[in-house]
């Protein structure tokens, strides 16, 4: 993962957390919060995994949209109504502002269509890949730069994914210096991904 942003995963589940531990022993810009993003002072961009249509509605959405405020839906539906014709795909992440003084973006990034399992699919992987380079895209060209981003575990409620394979989903969408290296390599990182699977 880039150097440029820092990754605090956090989830209150100590078992998420353990697996979190091990997958990313090895990153150093990777820090694990056993807990609650509300309880993190110091965060750029919370990302919020839900659905492709912006119901955040329940499980880590619903906390954030308590957070944040009602407006916060109503600006990533509006989003995706203007983006996607009302529909984002799971593999994609896009940017927006949360009027927060302290924690100023919001990165939506679906892991699944509708509520529904995921444990057969890669939308973790995906859905981890479209965060970082939703927020690497957005330090390109925007003047207030994301440094660190506040990530709960992906696919682990409603979707079903056991947590050791989120986490070495995920990890694997963070590995290396640079979020565009391994495109330019031999071996695919989906490839990568299936021949990791569990």
């Amino acid at each position: 993962m880039t150097s440029e942003f820092k990754l605090i995963l956090v989830d209150p589940i100590e078992d998420l957390c353990h697996e979190w531990r091990q997958k990313f022993a090895r990153i150093e810009a990777v820090s694990v919060v056993n807990g609650y993003f509300e309880e993190i002072a110091e965060y750029d961009c919370m990302v919020s995994a839900g659905n492709s249509f912006g119901l955040m509605d329940g499980g880590v959405a619903l906390a954030i949209v308590r957070y944040f405020g009602l407006e916060l839906m109503d600006r990533v539906q509006d989003y995706i109504i203007q983006h996607f014709r009302g529909e984002q795909p799971v593999g994609t992440s896009f940017i927006v502002s949360t009027g927060h003084p302290n924690h100023p973006f919001l990165a939506h990034t679906p892991t699944m269509r509708v509520p529904m399992s995921i444990a057969q699919t890669d939308n973790v992987y995906r859905a981890m890949w479209a965060t970082l380079l939703a927020v690497w895209h957005h330090n390109q060209i925007q003047k207030q730069k994301i440094r660190i981003i506040a990530c709960p575990g992906l696919g682990t409620a409603t979707g079903r994914v056991p947590f050791h394979r989120a986490a070495k989903h995920m990890a694997l969408a963070g590995r290396g210096d640079d979020p565009m290296e391994s495109l330019l390599g031999s071996e695919s990182r989906l490839t990568m991904v299936e021949k990791e699977s569990v």
